[in-house]
């Protein structure tokens, strides 16, 4: 068994990205991790070659840097890393799905593919439907349990709400994962150090036919969010600040 797992190298939430300008960020400064979503789709990926034989490869589209997300990820127990490498700042969902489907091409297509539901950064939550498209294959996100019987796979997907959905489907497959599929492993000294003689493939994006300004979405501009004022605290009975509540939402904050 062949499993792909599409990771993205992200920054840590608990940073902060200075705004260098409309259409720039600075980031040197800023600690970069494996997507969270990401994890558990490793770790599942990983157990299901320990179970059933095969291998596992990690996809990553990212400038250079992104080599420390990989060899994190080869850490867990991947097999081995294609790193398609840009200088894009930003890279929107479907250049990224292209760059993924051409690697995955390149390198003999698999039996599953693995994402993460969404990436913490810019959470557009649409790669793994822009590549399952690309690929002609199903998808299915947000998904909590997976069951493999043969050449069909059973996920529970969360759907809102308290709501799941169970779905069966033919491999291979998209599989976007989230939160509480499994608990991702902590690699041991020894897996970091056998991780630095993994293979990592290196592309270059534009070597794959893949132009960075046919993208459908550009960063037009970039704003700091203002600071808000503080906290106002509601008085009068039930009815008057639920009255008053309103009309805060309504006029003030115009979010209603």
């Amino acid at each position: 068994m062949k499993i792909f797992v599409c990771v993205k190298h992200v920054p840590d939430t608990a940073n902060n990205i200075t705004v260098a300008g409309e259409d720039a960020y600075d980031d040197s400064d800023v600690k970069f991790i494996i997507n969270p979503y990401d994890e558990y789709a490793l770790e599942e990926a990983v157990s299901i070659v320990e179970e059933k034989g095969g291998e596992v490869v990690v996809i990553v589209v990212g400038k250079d840097a992104a080599s420390t997300t990989i060899r994190s990820a080869l850490a867990m127990g991947v097999d081995r890393a294609i790193h398609i490498k840009t200088d894009s700042q930003f890279l929107d969902s479907s250049l990224t799905a292209k760059a993924l489907k051409a690697a995955m091409d390149e390198d003999g297509f698999g039996d599953l593919i693995f994402t993460g539901k969404g990436s913490v950064d810019t959470e557009g939550f649409q790669t793994p439907y822009r590549l399952a498209h690309a690929l002609g294959v199903p998808v299915v996100n947000d998904v909590s349990d997976v069951s493999l019987e043969d050449d069909r796979v059973r996920v529970t997907s969360e759907i809102g709400c308290g709501a799941k959905q169970v779905v069966e489907m033919n491999s291979p497959c998209v599989i976007g994962v989230t939160k509480g599929l499994n608990e991702p492993r902590y690699p041991k000294v020894m897996q970091v150090m056998k991780a630095k003689k993994k293979e990592i493939k290196e592309i270059v994006l534009s070597d794959l036919g893949i132009d960075v300004d046919e993208g459908k979405i550009f960063m037009e501009k970039l704003v700091l969010v203002p600071e808000r004022s503080g906290a106002k605290l509601l008085e009068g009975s039930v009815d008057d600040q639920v009255t008053e509540l309103v009309r805060v939402l309504k006029e003030d904050e115009k979010v209603l």
